[in-house]
């Protein structure tokens, strides 16, 4: 009849909604969290196992991470214990991970001695640095398939304050040299780099969070599944607004200023 119309192919495939990425998948993947005998490491652990993931705890802390799900069903995980400064050691171990977590961190609060200034920068800082650097120097995956993954967690405090002036001055050096090394990404499938900027939730570290661990997890690995390199948790709208204009600086200033290796 005159008065109707019957789409065209084109027409009809064009009024169609676009389709929706697809989410990173962590079902069957190997992860790897640092600090994880800390809240946001043991909120992390929980979460990632509610995906399917295989879990491998790395701490520091003596007593092995033992975890439980909701319903009181002990999450499997398998523990590992280092110490700072001997990163090295984990190399046989990274070798076996698709998303290492670096999550690990210290706060001497108003302590500004010279041990506590080397204790800041490094396990904030360094120890950070140098388990980042064995990660990326793995072997690339094949193209096509899942790449590998690091996720550093810098905190709010490499911007804002944090009332702890070596917290966030170690923060702030894990922020650049992370920035620095983003640049140097290159292969067919090289090592995504995702940056974690989390403001104040309820830990061992900061008392007087206000965000729950659990939820920051939960918003970490929802952003990270979505294809966010950079993943911002926090009630602070200042920090939405300031963090990924910085990003975008320190990215253009190393692109001037700096160069990669020969």
């Amino acid at each position: 009849m005159s008065g109707q119309h019957t789409p065209t192919p084109a027409t009809a495939s064009a009024s169609r909604p676009a389709p929706r990425p697809a989410l990173l998948p962590l079902r069957g993947r190997t992860i790897a969290v640092t600090g994880a005998s800390g809240a946001l490491g043991t909120a992390l652990l929980r979460a990632l196992h509610g995906q399917g993931a295989q879990l491998i705890a790395l701490s520091t802390a003596s007593e092995p991470v033992a975890l439980s799900d909701g319903e009181g069903q002990t999450i499997p995980l398998r523990g590992l214990s280092w110490c700072c400064g001997q990163e090295q050691a984990l190399e046989a171990c990274l070798g076996e991970v698709d998303i290492l977590v670096i999550n690990h961190g210290v706060n001497v609060y108003g302590d500004r001695s010279a041990a506590a200034i080397e204790r800041s920068l490094e396990v904030n800082a360094l120890s950070a640095w140098r388990l980042l650097e064995l990660f990326l120097r793995l072997p690339e995956r094949p193209a096509g398939s899942p790449c590998r993954e690091v996720w550093v967690n810098t905190s709010e405090a490499e911007l804002l304050p944090a009332l702890s002036p070596l917290y966030e001055i170690s923060k702030r050096l894990l922020g650049q040299l992370l920035s620095l090394r983003a640049l140097d990404r290159q292969g067919e499938n090289p090592c995504r780099i995702r940056r974690l900027v989390l403001g104040p939730f309820r830990s061992a570290l900061n008392p007087y969070g206000v965000m729950g661990a659990g939820f920051v997890a939960g918003q970490v690995i929802a952003q990270a599944r979505r294809g966010f390199g950079l993943i911002i948790v926090t009630p602070n709208p200042i920090t939405l607004v300031l963090v990924p204009v910085q990003m975008g600086l320190r990215h253009l200033y190393g692109r001037l200023f700096s160069r990669a290796a020969s």
